[in-house]
């Protein structure tokens, strides 16, 4: 099966979240934070993990671009408890139990999301609030262009050391 990996092209998610993600842990939406918070709660960092941010399982931080990778049924398994965890902990779940049906959900979630994509697709999210206050939330694919036909700013030129 397939799942998001957090991918990492600088340093920015530390300084941009409250809490960056690592690279290579696996992530989920984790929109679930977000569900009961007041809109005048979302602001500065806690308003970008909001927007944009995925939640890594193993450190609970945020990421902004994730990748679809193989996941084997035992890191599926793994992936599970990590946010069975999360939600008994650190979410106020009042048990195991009755945390692993929505953990396996958003499990699921994403494991759905990544079915039919190749390995190496990125994604990233866009979350908002619409006026009567509802949560949306839009995966979008980022996709790669093609190095022969799309343009980009020239910022520098290499010359010889005699030009």
């Amino acid at each position: 099966m397939k799942f998001f990996k957090a991918i990492r092209f600088d340093a920015s998610d530390d300084n941009v979240y409250p809490k960056g993600a690592k690279p290579d842990e696996w992530v989920v939406s984790g929109c679930f934070e977000f569900a009961t918070m007041e809109p005048q709660d979302l602001t500065g960092k806690v308003k970008q993990a909001f927007t944009n941010g995925l939640m890594g399982l193993t450190t609970y931080g945020r990421t902004t671009f994730v990748t679809v990778t193989e996941m084997s049924e035992e890191e599926y398994e793994q992936a599970v408890q990590l946010l069975v965890d999360y939600f008994v902990t650190e979410f106020g779940a009042p048990s195991r139990e009755e945390a692993e049906p929505h953990a396996r959900e958003e499990i699921g979630y994403i494991a759905e999301l990544c079915s039919e994509k190749p390995v190496n697709t990125l994604f990233a999210v866009r979350r908002s609030l619409d006026e009567e206050g509802n949560l949306h939330e839009a995966f979008h694919e980022i996709k790669r262009g093609d190095p022969e036909t799309t343009d980009h700013a020239k910022i520098w030129e290499i010359v010889p050391d005699d030009a």
